[in-house]
């Protein structure tokens, strides 16, 4: 008996193993046509061989017994080689009848257009995998019912259409995978039957449809991903019992709902991802309800109101990400509950490992609390209205806090010189902080540090020398807007962090440093030391390593007091996309190696003493999104090759010695958002084609794959492309809506000619300025087309004609000048125009408000009369032509009968048998 046993048990524990010399003839001659049949070339079916055992070939597992084919596992793309087997056919397949499990992900069945079939061909197969099979297909199945299927992954595929009915339609259903497959439109319409359904993974696809409310009936379900998705509208509500949920996202939609009640009822819920959506309202206290919870992420929505504090209750939460909401009220109260936790073994709340708070609207300061919680890794709470004095007690028990992000609030840190603080962070940020007046010693302790901001925070003095020696290891060194001084050594690179890879920033803006610029590692990839006092030229800097070349990409060196000439040896800095060398003191001309950057977008030289003209190799720097050389001595005309340059956003040349005529080229520039050729010595007629600045058009630039917003930097909004712009009689400097902003300045130069129709057609502009030119004939009438315009400045030309009733139609307009025109008659009557200065009309032939000069007489009342002068003239023509008609009337007819006998008897004759006829 006991030897029974032990057989059975050996059967039992080696039931899935695979097993030499059990292999079914059948099976093994289908697997050969399998093979044989397929396109294999890495060789994936290698172990395939006739000679042996099937049950022995990789990818195969039979069952010990029987013998028969139960799993079949082919992982079919060889990504070393990027290539893989491809199957076409599944008719082979059919003499395994007892497979449970067939697996062929990533074998490209593109041609394999019955692959539903499988289902079919196989009575017992419980899971099917086709995962990133080059499937584009997904037809029709039908006498499915008798199927046992379980388990079906058709993720990573293309298929283009929406979810067929019968997928949903397996009554043993368990779990269902279609990430990343490119399904589109609806869901098919439910209820199904799926009462063991527990899984649906459908990340990343283009439904374009809203949730089905029959999905949220399904009591079962534990798993649910349906992020990225495009799902649109509101989150169904009042769904039934929903308590075996542990994991929920739906990040990344379009999603417009408040929080549905029915979420604080998933006492099971372990994660939360509700992301990037459009979810409003607040967060009910019932989430308390929810201590299953160690994930929850709500990040970008509008979610607004005071945070819960039963938040701080839910003991087992690990990571908790409320960032870039509407959240307000004291950020306090979320951690003073957090600190009040459950005794020691019963799930205690440091547990919390991320925390993100960032860019809300909260207020207070961070309680002494804060720092009980030891196993806080990340913090990040920048952007909000923070305020108050932290002391080393907020940090006490802060040991494995590695990044800590809290910039852009109105806190103090407050701490004794020789603090030695309880973590070793690899990122600090705290811009804007008050750390000085002295250089934060406590620094020097963080040695793995590789991310440090402290800009903004009222730090004076010159850097220690430890500092230097510390930052040779940092990848992102930010100390711009302080009042350091002194001159800055060389910087170099670390042993440790040579081979890292990766960006170098260095951003020391905004300081008082002085003397020579530092050489620089050839890993460097962003670097600003502008506004600072630093001298004499740029030779040393640009020049003296010939045979390196860098990988420098942002160089900003503008508000300096740089001289001499710009070096010719931009060759050694092929990777720069943005070239700042504005407001210093340079001279000459500019070089023709600046030709050689191919990789350039923004070139800015403005406020400097550069004159001669501009250098032809500029036309190889296609990729260029701004140029501005205003405020310099540059000359000659405007190049044709402009027209080139088809990226071309902001093109600023104003107040050089430009002259000629504006080159029709110009008018290539599609893209373009931002002209200003003002204060040179321009002359002709604009070109009729100005309609082709097409972004002027639209009110910006059209946005393509790969465009980034103007945003250089590594870092989102680290460094920005910013404008100095001309409008409403003043100087602007636009950066975060930069690309939004439209406009055209002409001015003082001496154009002529009329102002092109085709101007009106410009209907995204939102600033014009013609003034101060030779332009005649009168304004557009349907200047009123330009209904986004802000600032109209045509002053001081040689225009004429009456100002069209059409401008009153401008609700933009906030600033106007026409003075100084030949203008004439009434001002047109609106709200707006008459709350302009009068200034904003002298000048001219103008009578109405604003200004004193009364008409003479109102225009309708003049209209009228000369209207009942030209009625009274008619009538007085129509009794003339009266007359006139009778006379030519009369004598046609008396005439002849008067004169011509014959005519007079027949006359007569006619009127007797007429008379005699009607008598008798």
């Amino acid at each position: 008996m006991r030897g029974l046993y032990y057989i059975v048990l050996v059967l039992f524990t080696i039931k899935f193993c695979s097993c030499s010399g059990i292999c079914k003839e059948n099976e093994k001659t289908a697997l050969l046509r399998l093979k044989k049949e397929a396109n294999d070339p890495t060789n994936v079916l290698s172990s395939w061989v006739d000679k042996e055992d099937c049950c022995n070939w990789e990818g195969v597992l039979c069952h010990n017994v029987t013998g028969s084919v139960i799993e079949l596992s082919i992982n079919g793309w060889d990504w070393s080689e990027l290539k893989g087997l491809k199957i076409d056919d599944f008719q082979w397949l059919s003499s395994l009848e007892n497979l449970d499990s067939l697996d062929m992900s990533g074998v490209d069945l593109s041609e394999a257009t019955n692959w539903t079939e499988v289902i079919n061909m196989l009575p017992s197969l419980v899971s099917l995998r086709f995962s990133n099979c080059s499937l584009h297909s997904i037809p029709p199945l039908f006498d499915h019912n008798s199927s046992v299927l379980e388990n079906l992954d058709l993720s990573l595929n293309n298929f283009g259409s929406p979810i067929p009915g019968w997928v949903f339609s397996f009554g043993s259903l368990v779990s269902l995978e279609f990430t990343g497959s490119n399904f589109t439109g609806s869901f098919p319409e439910g209820p199904f039957n799926l009462t063991s359904f527990t899984t649906l993974r459908a990340s990343s696809n283009s439904f374009g449809s809203v949730l089905p409310q029959w999905l949220f009936d399904l009591s079962n379900l534990e798993y649910l991903d349906l992020s990225f998705s495009g799902l649109e509208g509101p989150i169904p509500n009042g769904v039934g019992d929903f308590t075996k949920l542990t994991y929920l996202s739906l990040a990344s939609n379009n999603l417009n709902s408040t929080i549905p009640n029915w979420l604080y009822g998933c006492k099971n819920l372990e994660t939360l991802v509700m992301k990037d959506n459009s979810l409003e309202g607040t967060v009910s206290d019932s989430i308390s309800n929810l201590t299953s919870l160690t994930s929850i992420d709500m990040s970008e929505n509008f979610l607004s109101g005071k945070l819960s504090s039963v938040i701080g209750k839910l003991w087992k939460l690990e990571d908790l990400d409320l960032s870039e909401n509407r959240f307000e009220g004291e950020v306090s109260e979320i951690f003073n509950t957090m600190n009040d936790c459950p005794p020691i073994g019963s799930g205690n709340c440091s547990s919390l490992r991320t925390l993100r708070l960032n860019d809300n609207k909260l207020i207070g300061n961070l309680p002494k609390s804060f720092g009980q919680f030891s196993n806080l890794q990340f913090c990040f709470i920048s952007n909000n209205r923070l305020e108050g004095v932290l002391t080393e007690e907020h940090f006490t028990n802060l040991t494995n806090l590695k990044f800590f992000s809290a910039s852009k609030s109105n806190l103090t840190l407050r701490v004794s010189s020789d603090w030695i603080p309880s973590f070793q962070a690899s990122d600090i940020v705290m811009g804007g902080w008050r750390l000085g007046p002295d250089f934060p010693l406590w620094i020097q302790t963080q040695q793995s540090i590789m991310n440090l901001d402290i800009s903004n925070a009222g730090i004076v003095g010159e850097v220690p020398t430890w500092f230097w020696n510390l930052s040779s290891q940092i990848r992102f060194l930010n100390m711009s807007h302080n009042q350091l001084i002194g001159e800055i050594p060389t910087f170099s690179i670390s042993d440790s962090s040579m081979g890292s890879g990766g960006p170098w920033l260095i951003y020391l803006s905004s300081n008082n440093f002085s003397g020579l610029l530092p050489h620089i590692p050839t890993m460097v990839t962003e670097l600003d030391l502008s506004d600072n006092t630093f001298s004499e030229g740029l030779t040393s800097f640009l020049c003296d390593k010939k045979n390196e070349s860098y990988m420098l990409e942002i160089l900003h060196l503008g508000g300096n007091r740089f001289s001499e000439e710009i070096p010719d040896c931009w060759m050694n800095w092929p990777e720069l996309r943005v070239v700042n060398l504005g407001e210093n003191k340079l001279t000459g001309g500019i070089p023709r190696s600046i030709g050689v950057l191919s990789n350039l977008k923004s070139l800015d030289l403005k406020r400097n003493k550069l004159s001669g003209p501009l250098p032809s190799s500029l036309n190889n720097c296609t990729r260029l999104w701004k140029i501005d050389m205003n405020e310099n001595e540059l000359d000659g005309n405007l190049p044709p090759w402009f027209g080139t340059l088809s990226k071309l956003i902001i093109l600023s040349l104003r107040s050089n010695k430009f002259d000629g005529e504006l080159a029709p080229e110009l008018c290539q520039l599609n893209d373009l958002q931002i002209l200003d050729l003002a204060n040179n010595n321009l002359f002709g007629a604009i070109p009729r084609c100005v309609n082709n600045f097409t972004a002027m058009v639209n009110g910006r630039k059209e946005i393509r794959d790969g465009d980034d917003e103007m945003d250089y930097s590594y870092y989102v909004g680290v460094f920005r492309e910013s404008a100095r712009v001309a409008t409403k009689g003043n100087m602007y400097q636009y950066d975060t809506i930069l690309s939004l902003f439209t406009s055209m300045d002409l001015s003082n130069n001496n154009l002529s000619g009329n102002i092109p129709m085709s101007l009106t057609r410009l209907v995204g502009l939102r600033s014009l300025n013609f003034s101060h030119n030779q332009l005649t004939s009168s304004i557009p009438r349907d200047i009123d087309k330009m209904n986004v315009l802000e600032s109209l400045d045509i002053s001081n030309n040689q225009l004429s004609g009456e100002i069209p009733q059409s401008i009153s139609s401008l609700s933009s307009l906030s600033y106007l000048n026409v003075s100084h025109n030949n203008l004439s008659g009434q001002i047109p009557v609106s709200t707006q125009l008459q709350s302009f200065s009068p200034f904003s009309f002298t000048g001219n032939k103008l009578c109405g408000l604003p200004l004193v000069e009364r008409c003479s007489k109102n225009p309708k009342v003049e209209n009228e009369e000369e209207e009942e002068e030209e009625d009274d003239n008619e009538v007085e023509w129509f009794y003339v032509s009266m007359a006139i008609g009778f006379i030519v009337a009369f004598w046609g007819v008396s005439a002849p009968l008067l004169f011509i006998r014959p005519w007079r008897h027949a006359y007569y004759r006619f009127l007797d048998r007429t008379w005699k006829s009607w008598h008798t």
